[in-house]
């Protein structure tokens, strides 16, 4: 199995209660969460970009893969941890433009990104739909939208309380139902993927394109 590239574990940034980058280095949680990266890259294919943004980037534990896939990195987020998540990057040589903003209102122009990536982060966002919006209005016509979004069953919440402790209904809500109807209604779908595939799902992925 190819290599995945992520910030090392001792040089995260903890940037919120929800932010569980270390989940990534854990005995058997770390598989199930490494298999979200592995289902997006799947979805990018051989495909590579100009500029990248990623929504909701949190410690940048994902960033140094990303940074492989483009010529200029880009990362969203509510946290105001940017420089300390951009000195972390620079450990490893991997330069991203951070902003502290939330998806619903981005501070970048039209047409300004070739691809916008979204792993485990849409389902925190209140307003979904004005998130869509402004992904449509910040993407190129020719752009892609990838999205990496947890299953929404009893089974899926019940795995997360047993490995983690944590409440997947506190931290969710119901927004997890509204993801991918909301997706569906703003974007088309080019491919899409799930971990399993079967009706017990972790982790559902969609290759989306304007439309």
């Amino acid at each position: 199995m190819e290599q995945l590239h992520l910030l090392p574990e001792e040089v995260l940034v903890k940037t919120g209660p929800v932010d569980h980058a270390d989940w990534n280095f854990r005995p058997i949680l770390g598989s199930i969460q490494r298999a979200r990266f592995r289902l997006l890259l799947d979805l990018f294919a051989d495909d590579r970009f100009e500029r990248l943004l990623e929504v909701g980037y949190g410690s940048g534990v994902f960033m140094p893969e990303l940074a492989r896939r483009c010529r200029e990195l880009y990362g969203i987020d509510v946290h105001e941890q940017t420089d300390q998540v951009a000195a972390a990057l620079r450990k490893l040589e991997v330069s991203a433009s951070l902003v502290s903003a939330g998806a619903e209102h981005m501070p970048y122009e039209d047409g300004f990104f070739d691809a916008v990536v979204a792993v485990s982060s849409f389902e925190f966002i209140s307003n979904v739909d004005q998130a869509c919006r402004e992904i449509r209005r910040v993407l190129r016509p020719s752009g892609r939208f990838f999205v990496v979004t947890p299953g929404d069953s009893a089974l899926v919440d019940l795995g997360l309380k047993i490995l983690t402790g944590e409440d997947a209904k506190r931290d969710y809500g119901n927004r997890r139902k509204l993801v991918i109807p909301t997706l569906r209604r703003h974007f088309r779908v080019e491919k899409t993927r799930a971990i399993p595939t079967s009706a017990f799902c972790l982790y559902r992925g969609f290759r989306l394109k304007l439309g």
